[in-house]
């Protein structure tokens, strides 16, 4: 690797999926290979900033998101005590979404003449990150679009699905996500359904990774009652820096040391402050905050990035994927030195993934 190319950076979880199927249009593949000023990721972006790849994420919003917010970033009314969580999609609606996202992906592949592509195995990523081409990994965010026989599931995976979250912050029929509050436990709720539990069940089978991020604490413990595979919270912070319900409190954090799994640490401000708020001028620091108190309870081999890009308001200092060698700096002030830099950006992700898809 060139000494002047940035430290290369995997990243657990972005939403660039999203922000390209709200824009609509037959150009969306070329606005983000060429990249267009708009979006925290894109292909220049990445290539300034060492995002060398990561988990690319497909989700389907609820009718009352708006185009211009990302999905982590919620109404006020989400926040409110008591307040509904969105309500279930339908499977059809779910579906078409889900195709359309996907689509977008492979055209990218095909349009990016050698420049990213669609990883399925973890030598695929590693072949990747050596030749500067962007590794993609399709993720779907919130399981509205499994249908209860898993015949969908099978295709998707043979499409290049290798990693899913069963919810999103609302309830479908696998389980129950958290609501976007603080300050709040995440134990809110009942856990998976009879079929959410069927469905860890069939993601073992096909060596799906199983994204804890959304879930409730006892959406979380029934996962890891069931599960054969690493614990893994692709993009969520600690419970204990910030009270907020979609973060992990030390108990679950002991519990993916103790199955070797993974956490990536999410740059989203509501998640990284101690008040949950929305806040731009939020330090970059917040960041290492939380991996320091990860790397303590979860582990130095268990800890990486989650960076939620394009889906959620991140620190001003970091703005986009073209700031993460601002998070790298900021770790070599915090004394880190070059080998645990390397595991946090990119090492870590890489063990578990190849742990996980065996």
């Amino acid at each position: 690797m060139s000494s002047s190319r940035p430290v290369p950076i995997f990243d657990g979880h972005n939403d660039a999926l999203l922000r390209l199927w709200k824009r609509k249009g037959p150009d969306a593949p070329r606005a983000f290979l060429d990249g267009e000023g708009k979006g925290q990721l894109d292909l220049p972006m990445a290539r300034q900033g060492g995002f060398a790849g990561g988990l690319f994420a497909i989700f389907v919003p609820s009718p009352r998101n708006t185009a211009g917010r990302g999905k982590d970033e919620p109404p006020v009314l989400d926040t409110a005590p008591g307040a509904p969580l969105p309500p279930p999609l339908d499977l059809a609606t779910a579906q078409t979404a889900v195709w359309s996202m996907a689509s977008i992906l492979v055209r990218i592949e095909r349009e990016a003449e050698g420049r990213l592509r669609i990883c399925r195995t973890v030598k695929d990523i590693r072949h990747c990150v050596d030749h500067n081409v962007l590794a993609a990994v399709l993720h779907i965010e919130g399981a509205e679009a499994i249908d209860p026989e898993f015949e969908t599931l099978d295709v998707l995976h043979q499409a290049g699905l290798r990693s899913l979250g069963p919810v999103w912050s609302r309830p479908n029929a696998f389980g129950h996500g958290v609501p976007f509050r603080c300050p709040s436990s995440p134990d809110i709720g009942p856990g998976l359904t009879d079929l959410g539990k069927e469905l860890v069940h069939n993601c073992n089978r096909l060596k799906i990774l199983i994204d804890l991020s959304h879930l409730n604490e006892k959406g979380f413990w029934d996962v890891a009652e069931r599960s054969d595979a690493p614990l893994v919270a692709t993009h969520s912070n600690a419970h204990a820096l910030s009270p907020h319900s979609r973060n992990l409190t030390d108990r679950q954090l002991a519990a993916i040391r103790e199955t070797d799994g993974m956490v990536g640490v999410n740059f989203a401000v509501s998640f990284l402050r101690e008040d949950g708020r929305q806040d731009r001028d939020t330090p970059v620091e917040l960041v290492i905050d939380h991996a320091e108190h990860m790397l303590k309870h979860a582990g130095e081999d268990n800890v990486g990035f989650g960076s939620d890009f394009d889906g959620a308001m991140v620190p001003k200092g970091l703005g986009n994927a073209a700031g993460l060698p601002v998070l790298v700096e900021a770790m070599r002030k915090r004394g880190y030195g070059e080998p645990l830099i390397e595991k946090l950006c990119c090492r870590n992700w890489l063990r578990v993934l190849e742990k996980t898809w065996r």
